[in-house]
C-alpha cells in the first residue's frame, strides 16, 4: 500500500468528518490531556488496516504511540486487542471514526477473502478481485484482498486490457479488437478477452489473447472450454461467483477465478475503539 497516497486520502477523509472542528471533543477536552485506549475485535476474522491507525493520527499530531498486537493478515478472535494507542485525547477521539471505518471495511474484505480460499479449496486456482470497488477506496480494498490470501486483478483501466462484450461489439469482433490493440500496445501489458461461447474461445485463441475469461459459464462448460485453450494462455472464470458457489469450481482447470463480491457488498468486521477507562467499567 502506498503510504504517501494513503495519508493523502486519509487527510481528505478526516477533513470531510472534522469540517471546522470536532465539537464533541474540543468543547470537553483541552489539547494537553493525554489518554490511551485499545482497538478491539468484536468478531472473529482477519485483521487488516493496522497501518491506518498511525497514518490517521499523524495527520493530526506527532504526539502519539501505536503498539500493534495483531498484524495485517493475522486471525483475531472476538475480544482480542488489535492495537493499543497513547496520545492526546483530542487526537484519539477525532480520528477514531475514520480509522474504524477503514479498518472495519478492510478487515471485512480480508475475512471474506480468507473464507473464499477455504470454500474453493483448490491451491491451483488464484482468487482475484475486480474493479467493483468503492470510489476513493480502491487502494485500501485491493490491499485488503491480499491480506485475506487472494490476489489482485488489474488495478484500473490503465494497467491491463480487458476486451469485454461491448468493446468486441463496437469493434466488430474479437479478432478486430485484439488486432487493433496489439498494434498499439506495449509488450509489457497483457490482453484479456471475455468469451461466452465455444466459437468465441477459439477466436480469442487464434487472435492471440494472453488471457481468456469464461464469463457466466458453469463449471462443466468451463472444463470443456479449457480443452480449447493452449497452456500458455491464462484462463479466468468470472460472473456471479460467490462464497456459496465457488466450491463448485474446484478442479475446473482455470488459473484464476474473479469474484466481484470480494470487495462489493462485503460485511465490515466489527471493531471498536475503547479508552482504558471505558474497558475497566
Amino acid at each position: 500500500m502506498n503510504s504517501i497516497l494513503a495519508k493523502e486520502l486519509i487527510s481528505n477523509f478526516l477533513n470531510e468528518d472534522i469540517g471546522t472542528g470536532d465539537l464533541s471533543t474540543n468543547l470537553v477536552f483541552n489539547d494537553n490531556l493525554k489518554g490511551e485506549g485499545y482497538f478491539l475485535a468484536k468478531d472473529d476474522g482477519i485483521v487488516c488496516g493496522t497501518q491506518i491507525i498511525a497514518l490517521a493520527y499523524s495527520v493530526l499530531s506527532n504526539d502519539f504511540k501505536v503498539t500493534v498486537y495483531k498484524n495485517d493478515g493475522e486471525f483475531v478472535k472476538k475480544g482480542e486487542h488489535i492495537a493499543k494507542v497513547e496520545g492526546k485525547i483530542t487526537t484519539l477521539l477525532t480520528a477514531e471514526r475514520v480509522i474504524l471505518n477503514l479498518m472495519q471495511l478492510m478487515s471485512g474484505i480480508a475475512t471474506m477473502g480468507y473464507k473464499l480460499v477455504k470454500a474453493l479449496d483448490d491451491s491451483s486456482i488464484k482468487i482475484v478481485d475486480t474493479r467493483k470497488t468503492h470510489p476513493g477506496l480502491r487502494m485500501f480494498e485491493k490491499y485488503a484482498v491480499t491480506c485475506g490470501g487472494c490476489f489482485n486483478h488489474r488495478y484500473a483501466l490503465y494497467d491491463g486490457v480487458m476486451l469485454k462484450d461491448n468493446h468486441i461489439a463496437f469493434a466488430g469482433g474479437i479478432t478486430k479488437a485484439v488486432t487493433d490493440v496489439k498494434a498499439k500496445l506495449g509488450h509489457m501489458v497483457k490482453v484479456e478477452v471475455e468469451t461466452e461461447t465455444r466459437e468465441q474461445v477459439i477466436e480469442a485463441v487464434n487472435a492471440g489473447a494472453d488471457v481468456i475469461m469464461f464469463d457466466n459459464r458453469s463449471p462443466e462448460e468451463i472444463k470443456e472450454f479449457q480443452k480449447l485453450v493452449p497452456p500458455n494462455i491464462i484462463t479466468e472464470a468470472s460472473g456471479g461467483i460467490s462464497i456459496d458457489t465457488i466450491g463448485n469450481f474446484k478442479g475446473c482447470g482455470v488459473n484464476v477465478i474473479s469474484v466481484g463480491s470480494l470487495t462489493n457488498g462485503v460485511k465490515p468486521l466489527d471493531i471498536s475503539f475503547l479508552s482504558v477507562e471505558a474497558i475497566k467499567v
